[in-house]
């Protein structure tokens, strides 16, 4: 672990680029091969499996708990978490907190069982730690997982991160060393920080927003080569830094979130652009697409508002998911369940709002935490989900240690299982 820090330390400052391109591009190349065969082996994996119903008629149940893991050993409540994301095959999840580091947590066997003594004792907290943690050296700006990682495949067990002053880091989800880094130059030669990022659907290119600028890499080929495209041509594109990249699943398109409180459309194969959406209140701090690629939920900063739009026809908004998030200036994430009937969202209330995005109706909401739950995310094929809550509290000097101690459920990041519609 001590390697992987001082080489993500020393990789914004490497200075025989050539090397590290020669030393790294055989892993890079390996974790990117085979893309079209993993592509079909993956949608026949889809289309023989039978995604669950889930069935909202009953609260989930928590199975896991973690909060000990997030707690800062001087001040408990200096450190919160700010996201969560699950892996592509499930066997694990990946926080980001405050005091820069990812860490890695496996789901345990008996999640996978019907009836755990971790269901029959709800709410008591996990004793093991995350069984892997990544250190950056500065505030992680966003991460995302390798879209056809497999915990069995070491080549493909990778996720990128990217954080302030830092080149995008390539990282071993199985190790926790460092792979390879992407890096981007501005006009003064200086390396400058992706504000988002993200794989394409196949795994070949990897896609990072800046200022008014898409870069997209080359997965097979890290270091500093990139294409750039400028967003802002024409004067309608989002004119802000980009704040989120989600792909199509379907149909070739990609859509990118701004601080400009727009939302733009493009093209994948050559960054056409082909809308640009207005409506958000805040800066747009996610945008994600349906399962089926007909329709995107964009949410922004201090909006208490998620939008639905029809790519199809983008002239109006289809409907408004509401949320508890108009005060805060944190990101709150929301994600689809793999069915794709289902959409929940986190709050600053606590609470975990889901869905029916048929036409928009709310079905269910629980309290998942006691602060803030700023991450939500789906199991990719089990009835399962995970959250994460924190936000930033700011003490007095002279506040007693009772008084700046932490709750169970404050900071905290767990797992729920939800039931299923042939189980009831």
């Amino acid at each position: 672990m001590e390697a992987a820090e001082e080489q993500a330390a020393a990789a914004p400052v490497a200075a025989d680029c050539a090397m590290e391109e020669d030393a790294s591009a055989e892993v890079a190349t390996s974790a990117a091969a085979g893309e079209e065969d993993d592509a079909a082996a993956l949608a026949a994996a889809e289309a023989a499996y039978s995604w669950p119903e889930l069935s909202f008629d009953l609260p989930p149940r928590r199975l896991h708990h973690f909060a000990d893991q997030f707690r800062a050993p001087r001040s408990p409540a200096d450190n919160f978490l700010k996201g969560v994301k699950w892996s592509p095959d499930g066997s694990s999840f990946l926080t980001s907190s405050d005091d820069n580091s990812l860490r890695l947590f496996y789901l345990p066997e008996d999640a996978y069982s019907a009836d755990t003594a971790a269901e029959a004792a709800v709410g008591a907290q996990d004793s093991y730690g995350a069984s892997l943690q990544v250190n950056e050296g500065e505030p992680v700006y966003d991460f995302c997982w390798y879209p056809y990682m497999s915990v069995s495949d070491p080549a493909t067990c990778v996720f990128a991160s990217t954080s302030r002053d830092h080149p995008i880091h390539l990282w071993d989800a199985a190790t926790g060393e460092l792979r390879c880094t992407y890096r981007a130059y501005d006009a003064m030669d200086e390396i400058t920080a992706a504000l988002s990022i993200s794989f394409n659907s196949t795994g070949s290119k990897l896609f990072a927003g800046y200022n008014k600028s898409i870069r997209v890499f080359d997965v097979h080929r890290p270091g500093r080569d990139f294409e750039e495209y400028s967003l802002a041509k024409g004067g309608e594109g989002p004119t802000g830094i980009v704040s989120s990249i989600s792909f199509s699943p379907q149909n070739g398109m990609l859509a990118v979130g701004s601080y400009s409180q727009t939302t733009a459309v493009y093209a994948e194969s050559n960054m056409e652009p082909l809308y640009v959406l207005h409506g958000q209140l805040g800066g747009v701090t996610q945008v994600l697409f349906s399962k089926d690629g007909n329709y995107l939920y964009t949410g922004g900063r201090k909006d208490p508002y998620i939008l639905c739009w029809d790519i199809r026809n983008t002239v109006d908004i289809v409907y408004k998911l509401y949320r508890s998030c108009d005060t805060t200036n944190q990101r709150v994430q929301f994600d689809i369940e793999p069915c794709g009937k289902h959409l929940a969202t986190g709050g600053q209330d606590g609470m975990v709002h889901i869905y029916d995005l048929q036409g928009g109706q709310w079905v269910t909401g629980f309290q998942a935490a006691a602060d803030t739950v700023n991450g939500f995310s789906f199991h990719p094929y089990l009835p399962l989900a995970t959250t994460s809550s924190g936000h930033r509290r700011f003490g007095m000097e002279d506040e007693s240690e009772e008084e700046s101690s932490l709750s169970g459920d404050e900071n905290c990041c767990s797992v729920w299982k939800f039931s299923c519609s042939q189980e009831t």
